[in-house]
């Protein structure tokens, strides 16, 4: 009997799709369509190339590369043939890419260029069960002469060939995939530690994809943009998963760079993103609206207030009224659908962010403007959601009710606990971890939260993250944080004040919109440090945390400050690959600068 599993579920679309498009990438300025036929071709070629090479059934195949269409292809492929994908960061340095290539003891590793293929050669002796290099660009390489390197398309050539001797050998080893067998691992963000391997069976996948569409449905009328790197657990859900059961339409950008002009182009209906790029986009507008035309910036902080008042009033289940309704429909028109259409995000139907707390700020700018931004709440160990709001029914502060399919609790610490067919298989390699995580059948999330009267779950924060003041109060530091980086001048902040009398703060500034101000006001500065080390930049982070002081109780309040003469770096282990905080990190590397914010 077959069983349900991702390849075959990627298989019934193709037979229902054929020629509709799939995925559309974005190169030299022109769009090129990818039909689900095509989508298919270019798995099966992979697969049965992988197959040739000796893939065997539960080999690791790590997937390392910005995202791209042969992402996919050699994600499906991996586990059509019965193995298993591993997802790496493209920004991760050589020795993080050994960490996971060594504990997940991949014995396949596709790089998208030149410039991950570099880090391979450098560490290749270091892992012992590494057998090919395959690389999608090869520009660059073509003269290198290493037997460990061969080309993507070289691979697919050789599965091209297998399948013209052997039709039918692709559609047995789909057939022959089981819903219990580990589909993908994915690391986590490892900010209190070495990243763990989570393993997700297509069993996982499957029940969270059907419980996933019973609040949000996706259609193949519906487009995406892939934006998140594909090894996150969130962005998988999105880019690979959901169009495997709604036919949706993924698409890539031609670069980082080009993104907002290119979802402009595409202007895409579904929008998964995390708390930081919706701050960027905050912070963009704000700033690039002193720059704007005199009558375009008057109507902007004239009429915004419209759609603050709409918004709280829809936030609170409130009647919006007729005449603030007209006088809304008239701001939307002429102020807030151009920003919108500029943003890329006029045909966003369903905008969901995850992976951190949002700011309760940030989501009611974005709601002002008529973009309803759902907060999502889940873990990769859950396979990537557990809450999310239906329809209209947001309250912010909270990630909305568990999807159907979840039973949950809270701990008498305050830990969330859940179960369920979502919950992962367990750590690779690591069987105490999983003891940990796993217990009687319940996940234990590490996070702190409460479900209010109507049943929302609210987040309070990590587990571990959590301050304990010298007078016995606990303080959540994420919701302190995310206020202070409501500010446009704000780009990181750090609350400390475990054991202490009171609460300080490491701050980052944001160096271009910091920079566009200091240009403003003629203060020179060279660097980073320079500008960071001013007295008058000082005093307008000052006025920064004194805003964000008033809508916060005493205990909670920033009694002092310092400012960072550094960005906070990944290659200073700083930040994870997800760009979130390690925090026990930057508190042992700064601990003489945190001492001297008490005394």
């Amino acid at each position: 009997m077959v069983e349900l599993t991702l390849p075959i579920l990627f298989q019934n679309r193709v037979k229902e799709l054929g020629e509709a498009v799939a995925l559309r990438e974005k190169k030299k300025g022109l769009w090129r369509r990818i039909s689900w036929n095509e989508y298919y071709s270019h798995v099966r070629n992979f697969c049965l190339g992988l197959k040739s090479f000796g893939l065997q059934k539960g080999d690791r195949v790590s997937i390392l590369g910005d995202n791209c269409p042969e992402w996919l292809y050699a994600d499906l492929a991996t586990q059509c043939a019965g193995g298993i994908s591993v997802g790496v960061y493209p920004t991760n340095s050589y020795v993080q890419v050994k960490y996971i290539l060594d504990h997940s003891q991949s014995e396949f590793v596709i790089v998208k260029d030149q410039e991950q293929a570099d880090k391979i050669l450098m560490i290749k002796d270091q892992l012992p069960f590494l057998e090919k290099m395959i690389v999608i660009d090869m520009k660059g390489l073509r003269k290198y002469d290493d037997p460990i390197i061969t080309s993507f398309r070289g691979v697919e050539e050789i599965g091209k060939s297998i399948h013209e001797k052997s039709p039918s050998l692709f559609q047995e080893m789909i057939e022959h995939t089981k819903s219990d067998d580990v589909a993908i691992i994915v690391y986590t963000s490892g900010t209190t530690g070495p990243p763990k391997g989570a393993m997700l069976s297509h069993r996982n996948i499957t029940s969270v994809l059907d419980s996933f569409f019973k609040v949000l449905p996706i259609s193949r009328a519906d487009s995406l943009v892939s934006v998140l790197p594909l090894c996150h657990v969130a962005e998988r859900l999105f880019s690979l998963f959901i169009p495997m059961k709604s036919g949706s339409t993924i698409n890539f950008a031609e670069s980082i760079d080009t993104l907002q002009a290119d979802m402009t182009e595409l202007s895409p209906t579904i929008f998964l993103t995390v708390p930081r790029i919706l701050e960027k986009i905050h912070s963009a507008v704000t700033i690039k609206m002193q720059d704007a035309h005199p009558v375009k910036r008057w109507a902007y902080y004239k009429f915004l207030p419209v759609g603050q008042r709409v918004a709280e009033r829809k936030l609170s289940k409130q009647d919006v009224g007729i005449f603030l309704k007209i006088a809304f429909f008239f701001t939307y028109l002429f102020v807030f659908r151009p920003l919108r259409n500029r943003l890329g995000l006029l045909q966003v139907r369903e905008c969901v962010s995850g992976a951190a707390p949002l700011s309760k700020d940030i989501m009611k700018f974005f709601h002002s403007i008529g973009l309803m931004v759902k907060e999502a709440y889940g873990s990769t160990e859950c396979t990537g959601v557990f809450s999310m709001p239906v329809g209209d029914d947001i309250e912010i502060g909270t990630t909305g009710k568990p999807i159907p399919g979840w039973e949950y609790k809270i701990a008498s610490d305050g830990e969330i606990l859940m179960k369920g067919a979502g919950v992962f298989t367990g750590y690779f390699r690591d069987e105490e971890a999983t003891r940990q995580t796993k217990r009687d059948g319940w996940l234990y999330s590490g996070d702190i939260g409460e479900f209010d009267e109507k049943g929302n779950l609210k987040i309070t924060d990590r587990k571990k993250e959590i301050l304990i003041t010298a007078s016995g109060k606990n303080i959540a530091p994420s919701e302190i944080e995310n206020r202070l980086k409501f500010s446009p001048f704000i780009k990181e902040a750090i609350i400390i004040g475990d054991k202490r009398p009171y609460l300080t703060a490491l701050i980052q500034i944001d160096l271009d919109n910091v920079a566009d101000w200091a240009q403003r006001q003629g203060i020179p500065f060279t660097t980073f440090k320079s500008l960071s080390r001013d007295p008058e930049v000082y005093k307008l982070i000052q006025g920064e945390v004194d805003k964000a002081n008033q809508e916060m109780s005493r205990i909670e309040g920033i009694k002092k400050f310092v400012l960072l003469e550094k960005e906070l770096d990944r290659d200073d282990d700083e930040l994870t690959a997800t760009m979130k905080v390690r925090r026990e990190m930057i508190e042992k590397k700064y601990g003489d600068l945190i001492e001297t914010l008490y005394k």
